[in-house]
């Protein structure tokens, strides 16, 4: 299995955490520059294109870019605080028109103060007729950073499901 893996805004994949994705499968987690490369999800679309991605996740920036190469890919998504309404650097989104869109699970905290997760469901309300089928997990005890305790969890359950 290989896992694309979409760090967000100036950040990376730790090694704790990539650890717990290489139990699942190869781990591919491109550095992204989202301030300066404005074309980051068509860019990363070119570079896995022909890569066989079998899953995409992403956290925060990396959760709104892996929203649409999931989409692009026609793989599954896990998807940790994704900024899908706002953002704070502006990025061109590609058209992925596709009817059959893959499963994606979203986790939310309620105490994230960085991507509010009210705006993360509206954007996924105005979308439900798409023919997407999202699991949201709204996690009480999570803000915008993900302990490893829940990324662990939230990726065993990720897996299980598919």
């Amino acid at each position: 299995m290989n896992i694309l893996y979409l760090h967000g805004l100036n950040g990376s994949l730790s090694d704790e955490k990539r650890t717990i994705l290489e139990e699942y499968g190869t781990v591919y987690s491109p550095a992204i520059d989202y301030e300066s490369d404005v074309n980051s999800i068509e860019n990363l679309r070119r570079q896995f294109v022909d890569g066989k991605i079998d899953v995409v996740m992403g956290s925060s920036m990396g959760g709104f870019a892996g929203y649409y190469l999931s989409i692009a890919f026609k793989k599954p998504a896990l998807l940790f605080n994704p900024a899908l309404d706002t953002r704070s650097v502006f990025q061109n989104i590609p058209d992925y028109s596709s009817s059959d869109r893959p499963f994606k699970r979203l986790v939310l905290g309620a105490m994230d103060e960085v991507v509010d997760p009210k705006d993360t469901l509206k954007f996924i309300g105005e979308r439900i007729a798409e023919n997407t089928d999202y699991h949201i997990s709204l996690r009480q005890d999570l803000a915008h950073r993900i302990p490893l305790d829940i990324f662990e969890y939230e990726v065993r359950s990720f897996f299980n499901h598919l």
